[in-house]
């Protein structure tokens, strides 16, 4: 993301006159405080800071008079804000699409002013295009104005490779369809001037026209034959491209990291693997079934156009240049954009759909079916508007060009006949000619339509390689190792935020002895989660590092690593399929008697067996045709059937009732012998058996000890415990009162 851009020269000498000759940082503020959009840049040098605008310098200040800057987020802008000795004022004042970097900048700024190392890491992506500003497609980096069409092709060509053969068979048999085609009007002549109307002092021949009749019907077989060959290659080819793209889109999301995924609608994960995908098929198979025949043809019958008659090949071109230049000229300025913006809300209403539907629990709970088929109408009618305002422009173009492509053909006939009648040329002649005028039409007429799908096709073809081609943020290391983990995790001036410039763990060290239970405590938004899925290495962090056995997790083979780590998150996701296919998820070659064995510690195993079909019970989408508790339980079962030397427990029995709940633990409790465990509870009373409790306050370790020395110490952990014994107390009397 672009922190320092580059300044006018008039705004660059008064930027320098204010802050110094070191610009550390200098982004757009472009509304004034009255919100008026202005030419404004916030700049920020070694110690100071200054708003230029129109070569001057409005506002200047010293970066250590304040003690905050902080962004304020307001209805459609940002506001930077700073407090010093006076008070709370705002600095400026810019549009969303500088918010990020705003972000980055007041955490320089804080930095700065506090006298520490400046720790921002400026990992976001740009929501604009760098080179002429226009929106993204979404969820990629793709601009549908600068997209290079050679480069997406040049993509879809290395993918191709892989079935040449069949590329080539397809081209052999257009070729020689081509070939057939093209030999069609020669033996029209032949049948015209060797038997139905011979030139003068010839004779008719009927042997000429049984050999003509038996050419153009074996050309008719032989290129329908062809053509149904070539359709069904093409149509194999396209298909297995297709496919091949998918795998790989597939493979590629399976291996990036979470933070993409979670940057990502399903929905448009999905559209890439199967709309995406499915379009770049049919544009294949167009183009190689019916463009590049539609242009061997064009470019034939011209050369055979000019070879007859140049004059008459002249007047069948004419129209030629003024039909391309117009559908050139439309396309670029005004189809296009009405595609782009069809495009545009179809892809809002798909991820509307796709939102609804998977809440749609929650649409019935609050009884809002009525408000979201209004919403899904809305989206609906623009698309449909969309859709008339470019096909109403589309079929008034078409028309026209047909028009004026006809009245080449028209012009045709008009001289060839003055010419028969001048005895320059004779009525077989003119059949010919006037065929290859048509060969020549028909390409020019197809051709209109070809901008239409092609426009999709490439904005697709981006979509799906901007999947292919991205890196993931966590990387394997090159001397990657397999490591058995023992248990010992150390963690060493972590600092991390899925912003970078909104740190949510701030140099956070403390370590884990191998075997040992640790309870991560803290206020909601403290970084409890966080802590354990880099612990996962779901993340790395932005700075410091975490050790597993004295090994940087970074040089850890990935899936071996994960291999050994039991989770149960928050979250409960099971698969569709059977209760001991989800099981063995962990361990696929689990035997039944270890299925049994896990399902029994998380106290699953007699629920499961009161069910009609036991172990082999299919189970709907996400588990939903059991409780909540039993979804939590069968999670359990999965993270610990592997027999994992680390535990991570994330809320793992926030689902349950406080009697299973009872059982839960103890079962726990045997299980987390023997092996290192990091647990996050809601209800503090389950982590008072934890060896040690970490206490998180604002993304830094506050207090570690015991539960009996941290109730002692009366700290963080004391008050937290306190207030929700309190709350307890409180719903006690409230169940008695009813």
């Amino acid at each position: 993301m672009n922190l320092n851009f580059l300044l006018a020269e008039q705004d660059r000498l008064a930027a320098v006159q204010a802050v110094g000759t070191e610009i550390e940082y200098c982004v757009p503020a472009n509304l004034s405080l009255l919100g008026y959009r202005t030419a404004g840049y916030l700049v920020v040098g070694k110690d100071k800071w200054a708003y230029i605008e129109n070569g001057k310098a409005k506002e200047i200040g010293v970066i250590a008079d304040s003690w905050e800057y902080k962004v304020i987020p307001l209805i459609g802008n940002v506001v930077l804000e700073t407090e010093d000795g006076q008070g709370k004022r705002v600095l400026v004042r810019s549009t969303m699409e500088h918010a990020a970097r705003f972000g980055y900048v007041a955490q320089a700024l804080n930095d700065k002013a506090a006298n520490r190392k400046i720790r921002i890491f400026n990992n976001e992506e740009e929501a604009s295009c760098a080179k002429c500003g226009g929106r993204l497609v979404a969820g990629a980096r793709v601009c549908p104005r600068c997209m290079s069409k050679a480069e997406a092709f040049k993509k879809l060509l290395v993918v191709s490779k892989a079935h040449w053969k069949l590329l080539t068979a397809g081209l052999i048999a257009m070729v020689a369809a081509s070939v057939i085609a093209l030999a069609g009007p020669y033996f029209q002549e032949i049948l015209i001037n060797g038997a139905l109307e011979p030139p003068a002092g010839q004779s008719p021949s009927m042997t000429l026209f049984y050999i003509a009749i038996a050419a153009l019907v074996g050309g008719l077989v032989i290129g329908e034959l062809l053509a149904i060959v070539r359709a069904r290659v093409m149509a194999n080819v396209s298909s297995n491209i297709a496919a091949d793209l998918r795998k790989m889109v597939y493979e590629k999301a399976q291996s990036l990291s979470l933070g993409f995924m979670t940057s990502q609608r399903a929905g448009d994960i999905m559209n890439r693997v199967t709309g995406d995908t499915d379009r770049i098929r049919q544009l294949i198979q167009e183009l190689c079934t019916t463009a590049i025949y539609q242009l061997i043809l064009l470019v034939a019958a011209s050369v055979l156009l000019f070879s007859a008659d140049w004059r008459l090949a002249f007047v069948v071109l004419l129209p030629a240049p003024i039909v391309a230049y117009m559908n050139m000229y439309i396309w670029k300025h005004v189809l296009w954009k009405l595609f782009h913006k069809q495009w545009r809300i179809y892809d809002r209403a798909n991820s509307f759909l796709h939102d609804v539907l998977s809440g749609i629990r929650v649409v019935k709970a609050f009884g809002k079916e009525g408000r979201e088929i209004k919403r899904f109408r809305t989206y609906n009618s623009e698309f449909a508007a969309a859709t008339i305002k470019s096909e109403t422009l589309f079929n008034v173009l078409a028309p026209i060009t047909n028009y004026l492509i006809q009245l080449g053909q028209y012009f045709v006939l008009l001289i060839g006949c003055n010419m028969i009648l001048d005895n320059q040329m004779n009525v077989g002649e003119l059949i010919k000619f006037s065929m290859y005028a048509s060969m020549v039409f028909g390409p020019i007429a197809w051709m209109m339509f070809m901008p239409r799908w092609v426009a999709n096709a490439l904005i697709s073809i981006d979509r799906v390689f901007s999947v292919i081609e991205e890196q993931p943020e966590v990387l394997e290391a090159q001397q990657a190792v397999q490591h058995r983990i023992r248990g010992e995790i150390e963690f060493r001036g972590v600092y991390f935020g899925y912003k970078s410039y909104e740190p949510v763990l701030k140099g956070v060290s403390f370590t884990i002895r191998e075997g040992e239970m640790i309870g991560l405590v803290g206020h909601s938004g403290s970084g409890k989660s966080t802590l354990i899925n880099l612990a996962s290495r779901f993340y790395d962090v932005n700075e410091g590092e975490i050790l597993i056995d004295g090994v940087n997790i970074r040089e850890i083979q990935q899936e071996d690593m994960r291999s050994q780590i039991g989770v149960v998150l928050q979250e409960t996701f099971l698969f569709t399929g059977t209760i001991l296919d989800n099981i063995r998820y962990s361990k696929p070659d689990a035997t039944n008697e270890e299925v049994i064995r896990a399902a029994r510690i998380a106290n699953a195993h007699s629920f499961i067996m009161n069910l009609p079909d036991g172990y082999d019970t299919l189970l709907e989408e996400n588990g939903n045709n059991i409780s909540g508790g039993e979804r939590q339980r069968l999670a359990i079962a999965r993270a610990i059937l592997n027999d994992p030397p680390l535990l991570i427990l994330d809320e793992a029995t926030s689902a349950l009732d406080i009697e299973t709940e009872g059982v839960i633990q103890e079962a726990l409790q045997r299980v987390m012998k023997g092996r290192t465990t990091i647990a996050i509870a809601h209800r503090l009373s389950t982590l008072r058996n934890a060896d040690r409790l970490v206490v998180l306050e604002k993304g830094k370790v506050a207090e570690v000890g015991s539960h009996a020395e941290l109730v002692e110490k009366r700290g963080i952990y004391y008050k937290l415990i306190t207030a929700q014994r309190q709350m307890s107390k409180k719903e006690q009397k409230e169940e008695l009162a009813i």
